[in-house]
């Protein structure tokens, strides 16, 4: 089912990028990947993914700015993107939101709580 399903995995941390990966490859996904804000809308662009996953804490160009910038472009304005942070705080998630995130994760994160959240967004924009 997930085969044709792209997630664009952004985060600065080459570790965190490889565990998602490796964990969303398991699961079926086709998985790319940008390492700054930058990148992460460059791929959106050329990529058209079907979830991002936007790490909110990057040098350069944070996932808030990110996020809006994404926001911005036509073809990826119903994108669901999944916030993730190490930042648990009620007003880090408000912050998220209001640029344009469909839900926020902060880490450390349960796996089958993400897989959950992962699904629910992608059936919610197939459907």
């Amino acid at each position: 089912m997930n085969a044709q399903l792209t997630i664009l995995v952004v985060d600065d941390f080459d570790d965190t990028r490889l565990l998602l990966r490796t964990w969303l490859e398991r699961r079926g996904f086709r998985v790319v990947e940008a390492e700054n804000g930058f990148q992460a809308i460059n791929r959106a662009e050329l990529e058209a993914p079907d979830l991002i996953i936007m790490d909110m804490q990057m040098p350069q160009l944070d996932g808030l700015s990110a996020t809006r910038r994404i926001r911005s472009l036509k073809s990826l304005t119903s994108v669901p993107i999944l916030a993730v942070s190490a930042y648990g705080a009620d007003q880090f998630r408000d912050q998220a939101l209001a640029a344009g995130c469909n839900e926020y994760v902060s880490t450390p994160f349960d796996p089958a709580t993400l897989e959950g959240i992962i699904r629910s967004l992608v059936h919610r924009d197939s459907a």
